[in-house]
């Protein structure tokens, strides 16, 4: 008898489009390939076949990232919006300030002074 696997979490099931690809890959490689394929053949007469097809693997290689990367959920646009923020949009150290009503003179309701 076949056993078949079920995930116990289905919304991490992902659709198959083709070539057990998803749609989100499938575009994204596709977007590649329109990118270095063409470069390739336009390139490869003046820098010579290897220096081109290198030229073409970089030019295609962050669709490919954007493509396959997945870590805990997310893609990489999102981690990359994450690190952004964490880097150079908010502040490296948060300041922990408390108002101190003794200084302004400004008495606690409840309190007396002494």
């Amino acid at each position: 008898m076949a056993y078949v696997t079920i995930p116990k979490d289905l919304s991490k099931v992902k659709n198959k489009v083709a070539f057990n690809l998803t749609k989100r890959q499938l575009i994204c490689i596709g977007i590649g390939a329109a990118v270095g394929i063409p470069f390739y053949f336009l390139t490869r007469g003046v820098l010579g076949n290897s220096n081109a097809a290198t030229v073409m693997v970089l030019l295609m290689l962050p669709a490919f990232l954007f493509a396959m990367y997945e870590k805990d959920g997310m893609h990489l646009e999102d981690v990359l919006l994450h690190v952004i923020r964490v880097r150079w949009l908010r502040p490296p150290i948060r300041k922990y300030e408390t108002e101190n009503l003794y200084e302004e003179g400004v008495m606690p309701i409840g309190r007396k002074e002494d």
